[in-house]
């Protein structure tokens, strides 16, 4: 396991870090995110999206639980599932709705209160915190697999520039 932790000063630092993340990721990745309401969760797969070369609007699916996005990465289309589990009743209803079947070696899955999930939700590659601090958030990156490993080893990203 790797672990990265880093201090995001304010917004544009947390949108940056989706940005630089973006140019790192790979089909088939997992990445849960973590963290309390207005901590960047959004923010932040927002900025992801755009910088992997989404150009549409990118909505918070607090209401759908998912929503895809068809995105550009080393030359293949790939699609990006965004989910927020934040309103889901019970695991059961992951599995109820087909979710698992995105989990595969062609989508990125970027998974919003993956807690909602347990037990059912396949393992991430990567688990992304942020938490709220007295001078805008705080960020730890870890990398759980191979694929986890290889994708931060790729990432490029300087907090403060």
């Amino acid at each position: 396991m790797q672990r990265r932790q880093l201090h995001l000063p304010d917004e544009a630092a947390t949108v940056r870090l989706g940005a630089d993340l973006a140019q790192a990721l790979t089909p088939g990745l997992v990445l849960y995110l973590h963290g309390d309401l207005g901590a960047g969760k959004t923010t932040f797969t927002r900025a992801l999206l755009h910088a992997a070369g989404y150009q549409g609007r990118v909505k918070s699916p607090t209401y759908t639980l998912a929503e895809p996005y068809e995105v550009k990465l080393a030359e293949r289309m790939v699609t990006v599932i965004h989910f927020d589990l934040y309103r889901m009743a019970s695991p059961e209803e992951f599995l109820d709705a087909g979710f698992r079947e995105h989990f595969n070696e062609n989508t990125i899955c970027v998974i919003e209160w993956p807690e909602k999930g347990d037990p059912v939700l396949p393992a991430p590659d990567i688990k992304l915190t942020l938490v709220l601090a007295a001078h805008g958030r705080d960020v730890e990156l870890c990398a759980l697999s191979d694929k986890g490993l290889e994708c931060l080893a790729r990432l490029k990203f300087a907090p403060n520039l």
